[in-house]
């Protein structure tokens, strides 16, 4: 969180503020130096709040609290937050069954960890000629994990590769 987001005590430039008390209830508008009294009265600081508002509005409040409450409150969003991330699995089109099927387990573990997977089929040599052999892998794929997972960008060449991403369905 920085610091400098908000002006306190002297740093306000205004000569007169809405002034909000400590307890929430607003006092109304005041000159600067009677709200900076009023603070000080309080032993707390004078925090602008809404600086674009005309006249700014200011409020009597601890700015160590105001702080650390903020921090808190953006740790917690961040926590709720879910990172979806971008997992790649790479097979060729001669990948053989009980091989694919490893990989499947994977991409269906990755699935339900709510993850994006890409799966890359990569050509080598005279492969490239049998673009249909890649179509059949990334069609056995699809069909093993349609119940956790749907084709978000359908199978494409991209030079001597098949990409074909998978989306985790919606709960």
């Amino acid at each position: 969180m920085d610091k400098r987001r908000y002006r306190i005590n002297e740093q306000i430039r205004a000569r007169e503020v809405r002034l909000i008390g400590p307890d929430g209830k607003q006092i109304g508008i005041v000159p600067l130096r009677e709200a900076l009294a009023r603070a000080e009265e309080y032993g707390l600081d004078l925090v602008e709040v809404a600086p674009q508002a005309s006249p700014p509005v200011c409020k009597i409040m601890d700015y160590g609290q105001f702080l650390y409450q903020e921090a808190k409150k953006a740790k917690e969003a961040k926590k709720r937050q879910s990172q979806v991330e971008l997992k790649e699995i790479k097979v060729r089109p001669k990948t053989e069954e009980h091989d694919l099927q490893t990989k499947i387990r994977h991409i269906r573990r990755f699935l339900e960890d709510n993850n994006k997977v890409k799966i890359r089929v990569f050509f080598r040599g005279r492969e490239i000629v049998h673009p249909e052999l890649a179509q059949k892998v990334l069609q056995k794929i699809q069909e093993a994990v349609k119940d956790l997972g749907q084709v978000e960008m359908a199978p494409r060449m991209e030079g001597r590769q098949m990409i074909m991403i998978l989306a985790p369905l919606k709960k």
